[in-house]
């Protein structure tokens, strides 16, 4: 949005109507960060009666965020009798007054009556499925209440929490710990119950200490398993609850060697318990042992939750702000390394909760994901399970994002399994052939590879590539017709459909940052085998078709665009360039058209007319 001043007012209809459009592109993209702030996140407002329901409204989500939900939560299918019905032998008894004998007949089966389907969306609408919370204390009656609230809400959209208890201020090895921590999963039971849910507390032990017997069947070298495992006798209690329709809160208590209940951290059951649960609904759904009842619960974790006072991860780039979205594979060993010792103090749970969520993730499905929220902001929870999401997407502007209002030192960080990233930068490290599939699943159309790659030999600057060519985006040097000095462009961007909205996307565009225009700003400094943040960031160019659905998604994270006929021009300025200049301007700030912007517009368009198409 353009400032509200009479100037700019006038200097935006003037250049709307001026046939220099490609000023107007210019003063678009410098004034773009003067922009109106975000209306004030409403989190902190008072709760209401019907909060239920705008938390489901303010989390926006998209079609392919309700087509997701749904897949998981959706109505479930009518089943049909598998035996037909036997007929039935009536007798009708005889008229009053009448000494006639009874007449025997045989009813014909009849179809069974159906419910409409409103009442079926009341009484069974949705799947079950289950979600790990941990709820960190210490917590206030009032602090409490509104987390355990937010419980009840997310069972009526499906998703049934599991909960462990933990309470920082509770040392352990303390004469009457045992009896201070069942007090304090009482208090989650009663609050739960407060809210109309039904609870149940699970105080013995659920969890045993020590390696499983296959413990050396490692998903990779890198990982650490589980302090303690479950065999399926210790989930009875958690079924049981589960298919009462009741949430069972569990204490943090694992059985020693010697058979004793001893309490452990919360962590270590959270994360026996994650793979326990993956393990047993496996071995449900092989054997067909799942049962047919309509209060059945998928067993297998959808969600990690971890609930305290903190919230999620700071991060450098943010200035001690939290990541918004975390790609554990090829973020979770830099994030630990640059943490910072302040952290330690503000934060002294981050790293830790940061290690269960790679632990459990490791197990749960690839959809899974887990969220680290402060008590402050129990909605996103919510917004969380409908669209999957974190609370503004990683990928946008830093310039947009640093004033946001919805980043506040309280915004949950979503962490996701994710993808490796790397960056080749020779063709012959290309994999032709899965690099041929993505592209053509992608757009849907054939491919010219011979034409293609001979262009790519002459012309490519780097390829980022997200795990196992899930993932792409292709970045050349396109020579200019005159002497001057190519331009990078961005020749193809592309995800294969079945990794669009699991968070691939937004990991790919900040690799995609951090190697172009975001380079030499201490936050593009990455893991990805690139340039580590350091160099001179340059302008990164691109084209898409007018009618292409992705525009949308280009408008917001390009600094300005270009109408062509049927083609679209998007730019993103150099970042670290336009913060220089500011800097040295100070008060003064950028004016709408910079020396270095003076007949660019027109070179780009001259240069990116020119790219032959790269499909048959």
């Amino acid at each position: 949005m353009i400032p509200n001043c009479t100037r700019s007012s006038r200097l935006l209809a003037a250049a709307c109507n001026s046939p220099a459009h490609h000023s107007f592109k210019a003063f678009y993209a410098t004034v773009r960060g003067l922009r109106n702030s975000a209306p004030p996140d409403l989190d902190d407002a008072p709760p209401s009666d019907n909060d239920f329901i705008l938390s489901i409204l303010r989390a926006n989500p998209s079609l392919r965020d309700t087509k997701s939900y749904l897949a998981s939560f959706g109505l479930r299918p009518q089943t049909k009798p598998t035996h037909p019905q036997p007929p039935q032998l009536i007798i009708d008894p005889p008229p009053l007054h009448t000494k006639q004998s009874p007449s025997i007949s045989i009813a014909e089966p009849t179809e069974p009556l159906k419910p409409s389907p409103f009442v079926t969306s009341i009484l069974n609408p949705v799947y079950r499925r289950t979600a790990l919370v941990k709820i960190q204390g210490p917590f206030t009656d009032v602090q409490l209440d509104s987390i355990t609230k937010g419980m009840v809400y997310l069972g009526k959209l499906g998703l049934v929490s599991v909960i462990v208890v933990e309470n920082d201020e509770l040392p352990r090895g303390e004469q009457d710990e045992r009896s201070a921590i069942v007090d304090e999963t009482m208090r989650v039971v009663t609050s739960l119950e407060k809210h109309g849910a039904r609870a149940r507390p699970v105080v013995g032990p659920v969890v045993r200490l020590g390696p499983k017997p296959d413990e050396d069947l490692l998903p990779n070298s890198d990982f650490t398993p589980p302090e303690a495992h479950t065999i399926p006798s210790d989930l009875v209690p958690i079924r049981s609850a589960l298919h009462a329709g009741e949430i069972p809160v569990i204490a943090p208590f694992a059985l020693d060697s010697f058979c004793r209940s001893v309490r452990i951290d919360a962590n270590d059951v959270i994360a026996g318990l994650a793979r326990g649960m993956v393990e047993a609904s496996a071995v449900d759904k092989s054997a067909q042992l799942k049962a047919d009842s309509d209060d059945d619960v998928d067993l297998t974790p959808l969600r990690l939750m971890v609930i305290d006072r903190h919230g999620g991860v700071p991060s450098y780039a943010r200035s001690g702000y939290p990541h918004l979205l975390i790609n554990l594979t090829s973020e979770h060993r830099h994030i630990r390394q640059t943490f910072d010792e302040r952290w330690r103090y503000t934060h002294p749970t981050a790293l830790s909760n940061l290690n269960l969520a790679r632990t459990c993730l490791s197990y749960m499905p690839p959809t899974s994901s887990a969220i680290m929220v402060s008590h402050k902001s129990p909605s996103s929870l919510i917004a969380n399970l409908v669209t999957n999401k974190p609370a503004v997407s990683s990928s946008l502007p830093h310039a947009l994002l640093q004033g946001n209002r919805k980043l506040t030192p309280h915004t949950p960080t979503l962490l996701r399994r994710g993808l490796p990233i790397q960056v080749i930068r020779s063709t012959a490290e290309i994999d032709h052939k899965k690099l041929n599939y993505l592209l053509e699943q992608s757009f849907g159309r054939t491919l010219d590879e011979d034409a293609f790659y001979k262009r790519l030999e002459k012309t490519l600057d780097f390829v980022i590539v997200a795990g196992d060519y899930a993932g792409a985006a292709i970045v050349t040097c396109e020579p200019s017709r005159t002497s001057e000095a190519p331009i990078t462009y961005l020749d193809k961007f592309a995800v294969l459909p079945s990794h669009q909205g699991d968070g691939t996307v937004d990991f790919l565009w900040v690799a995609l940052h951090d190697e172009s225009y975001g380079l030499g700003h201490p936050f593009s400094a990455n893991p990805n085998g690139g340039r580590g943040g350091m160099g001179e960031g340059y302008d990164l160019v691109w084209r898409s078709r007018s009618n292409n659905p992705v525009n949308k998604w280009y408008f917001e994270r390009s600094s300005g665009h270009l109408r062509m006929g049927s083609w679209v021009l998007f730019w993103c300025d150099a970042e670290k360039r336009l913060k220089i200049e500011e800097g040295r301007r100070g008060s003064a700030g950028l004016s709408y058209v910079e020396h270095w912007e003076e007949g660019r517009l027109a070179k780009w368009a001259d240069i990116v007319s020119s790219i032959p198409s790269s499909w048959k």
